[in-house]
């Protein structure tokens, strides 16, 4: 196994176009989370992947891992008998309006996941291991699940990969701080938003200052700062490398951060420096930004086509 994740998928309930959730009279019905994203992003591009959780037995929960198989990873759940399962409405708009994220995920089955209920045995197998910053918020058994399998995952020499993925609407930055710095030594390669470096890890400087301090301080193999539309940095060996975003037109930017994530895992496991892999995982997020829905359904060839240069075309 090339990549396991952990996390909650959510199914995500959106009104058509620009449409106010008040006035709606229709929704998308789509499963989206940050740790089956990458799985299923880094799957399209060549990754054995497979993500685990846990799902009420409903019609719901085998909604989410019909989703999650038809789309190209392996969900290993553990089914519950009891919670719900976790939703969220998208209400999307251009400026001044903005997009809004509307959580309907309170007593979800996922929040009481222990790791005797999981396959861990997939975490030793793996060659790396993904989580965010997201499962930890969601419950105080979450995070000790998560600690612990971060933990296992270091004693199987499985590199570990973590994004912030800080959520204002699940915690406070000073707890937030608190609880990821515990799991840091269990963290191979970090990912990081800028904003989320300076305003939850209270790092300063410029993006590069910003990334050495975080490699310096807790001893990361790798550290990854996203800059939005300005691309992304790594500091990796005390060498710093700068990938700027590719251009793209945007129907859909909600999971561009996983598909980077992605991206970059996909590219790092098949060998690739992290040069080679942060142009993949730019390259995965341009192409994410084209689509709807948290997931990037894209090819080897599509991330290929971007990083040739290859410009938008009728394909006949």
């Amino acid at each position: 196994m090339d990549l396991v994740t952990f996390g909650e998928t959510l199914l995500r309930l959106s009104p058509p176009g620009q449409e106010r959730l008040e006035r709606a009279t229709e929704l998308e019905f789509r499963a989206a989370g940050a740790e089956s994203n990458v799985a299923v992003n880094a799957g399209r591009l060549g990754a054995d992947t497979a993500w685990l959780s846990k799902l009420p037995d409903s019609p719901l929960g085998r909604k989410v891992t019909a989703t999650l198989r038809a789309q190209g990873t392996e969900p290993d759940v553990a089914w519950s008998e009891t919670g719900r399962q976790g939703t969220y409405y998208l209400e999307q708009a251009g400026e001044p309006r903005g997009t809004n994220v509307v959580y309907d995920r309170a007593n979800a089955a996922v929040t009481t996941a222990t790791p005797d209920e999981l396959a861990t045995e997939r975490v030793d197998a793996a060659e790396y291991f993904y989580t965010s910053g997201i499962t930890p918020a969601l419950s105080e058994t979450l995070a000790e699940t998560t600690a612990a399998l971060l933990e296992r995952a270091t004693a199987s020499e499985t590199t570990t990969a973590l994004d912030v993925n800080y959520r204002a609407k699940l915690w406070e930055p000073e707890e937030a701080r608190e609880v990821l710095e515990t799991l840091f030594p269990d963290v191979d390669v970090l990912i990081a938003a800028e904003r989320d470096a300076r305003h939850v890890l209270a790092h300063e400087g410029n993006a590069g200052e910003i990334g050495r301090g975080l490699a310096d301080e807790f001893g990361f193999e790798t550290v990854i700062v996203t800059l939005g539309a300005d691309g992304a940095l790594a500091v990796h060996d005390e060498d710093v490398y700068e990938q700027p975003a590719f251009e793209a037109d945007t129907y859909d930017a909600v999971g561009t951060g996983d598909a980077f994530v992605g991206g970059f895992l996909a590219r790092r496991i098949e060998g690739g420096d992290v040069r080679d892999a942060l142009e993949w995982g730019a390259a995965t997020a341009a192409l994410k930004r084209t689509m709807p829905g948290d997931t990037a359904l894209v090819t080897r060839e599509e991330v290929e086509g971007v990083l040739a240069g290859g410009g938008a075309a009728i394909n006949r």
